[in-house]
C-alpha cells in the first residue's frame, strides 16, 4: 500500500466516524437527559459493564467518570457471573454497554439488577434489544457503517459509544457543578495537575520572605536580599503595607549612590504582585511580560486592606511544579 493510500482510507475512516458522530448529536433526545437525572441522583457508584471491545470502552467510559468526580467502576461482564456481581448494590447504578444488546455474558448483569431494582442505562443499538428493553433509561445507539471495509470491525459502533460516555460525563459534572478546583482533586500529578497549581500552594512564607523598611540602610538591605537568595526585596511601611520592591535593575540604576542610599529612596513603588488564589502559571505569565520581565513576584491578596505581602513566588517556584 502507497503512503497516498493509507492517507485516503484514514481519511475515510475519519469522515464515516465523524458523520455517525454529527449524526448522533442532532438525534440525541430525553432518553439521554434521563440518564444524567438518574446518574446525577445515584447515592453510590456508577458501575459501567462491558465485554469485548463494548468493555474496554466502558474501562475508559468508568475511568472519566472516576476522573470527573462522579465515583465510577467497570465491571467485565464475564466476571461479573464469577462473584464480580458484588460490586453493584442498590445504592448503585449499572451503566451497561453494548453494540447489538444481546451478548450472552450480559444476561446475568441484567436479571440481577432486575431482581434488586437496580438502576439500570442500556446502551446499544437495536431498540428491541433484550438489554434495552430491559432498561430503566435505553439510549439507542444509531446505526451506522462500521468504518471497517468489511464491515465487521467494531469501529464507528465503538467511537459512537465512547462519545456517548464522554457525553454523559460531561453532562454530568456540568449538572453537579464540578470546577476547576474539583478537578485537580483527581489529577494531582501531571501536566492537568500543574496547570492547576495555585500561587499559595507553592509560594515563601513568614521568615522566608527578604522584606525591608524603607528607612534602611542599602548595605542592610543587600544583606537582607543575599540571605533570602530571590534577589529581590519587599520594602514595607511600619503597617506592614508592601510600598516597593527592590531588584537588581533598582541596584544597577542607583549604582553611583548605592550605599549612600536608603531602602525606600532606590525601590520602585507599587510593585507588580499575584494574589494568593491565583493559578500559579499566571504568576509565570505575569513574570515573562517582555515589556517588564521580572524573577520574582510578591503575593498579597487584593481584598485585604493592610497589603502587607503573604509570600513571594519565584519563577524557580512555578517551575520546579511543572507549570509551563
Amino acid at each position: 500500500m502507497s503512503k497516498e493510500t493509507a492517507i485516503a482510507s484514514g481519511r475515510r475512516v475519519l469522515a464515516v466516524e465523524g458523520a455517525a458522530l454529527a449524526s448522533f448529536a442532532e438525534t440525541l433526545g430525553e432518553a439521554f437527559g434521563e440518564a444524567v437525572e438518574i446518574l446525577a441522583a445515584t447515592p453510590g457508584r456508577i458501575v459501567v459493564c462491558g465485554i469485548g471491545k463494548s468493555g474496554h470502552v466502558a474501562r475508559k467510559v468508568a475511568a472519566t467518570f472516576a476522573s470527573t468526580g462522579a465515583p465510577a467502576q467497570f465491571l467485565h461482564a464475564s466476571e461479573a457471573a464469577h462473584g464480580d456481581l458484588g460490586m453493584l448494590t442498590r445504592a448503585d447504578v449499572a451503566l451497561v454497554l453494548s453494540n447489538s444488546g444481546e451478548t450472552a455474558e450480559l444476561a446475568p448483569v441484567i436479571r440481577y439488577c432486575t431482581r434488586n431494582r437496580i438502576p439500570m442505562i442500556g446502551v446499544a443499538s437495536r431498540a428491541e434489544s433484550t438489554l434495552l428493553k430491559a432498561s430503566d433509561v435505553a439510549l439507542l445507539l444509531p446505526r451506522a457503517e462500521e468504518a471497517c471495509p468489511a464491515g465487521l470491525a467494531p469501529t464507528t459502533s465503538t467511537t459512537l459509544t465512547m462519545a456517548l460516555g464522554d457525553a454523559l460525563a460531561v453532562a454530568l459534572m456540568e449538572r453537579r457543578g464540578f470546577t476547576p478546583e474539583n478537578f485537580r482533586e483527581f489529577h494531582p500529578g501531571g501536566a492537568l495537575g500543574a496547570r492547576l497549581v495555585k500561587v499559595s500552594e507553592i509560594m515563601h512564607r513568614g521568615e522566608s520572605l527578604p522584606l525591608v523598611a524603607p528607612d534602611m540602610s542599602m548595605s542592610e538591605t543587600l544583606i537582607e536580599m543575599t540571605s533570602k537568595g530571590f534577589g529581590v526585596a519587599g520594602v514595607v511601611d511600619q503597617s506592614g503595607r508592601l510600598v516597593g520592591i527592590i531588584t537588581d535593575g533598582d541596584l544597577r540604576r542607583n549604582m553611583s549612590r548605592l550605599l549612600e542610599s536608603h531602602a525606600g529612596e532606590v525601590a520602585t513603588r507599587h510593585p507588580a504582585t499575584i494574589a494568593p488564589d491565583a493559578l500559579a502559571s499566571a504568576a509565570l505569565g505575569r513574570m515573562n511580560d517582555p515589556e517588564k520581565p521580572t524573577t520574582c513576584l510578591f503575593v498579597v491578596d487584593p481584598e485585604d486592606e493592610t497589603g502587607a505581602p503573604l509570600g513571594v513566588i519565584h519563577m524557580h517556584d512555578a517551575l520546579r511544579a511543572g507549570v509551563s
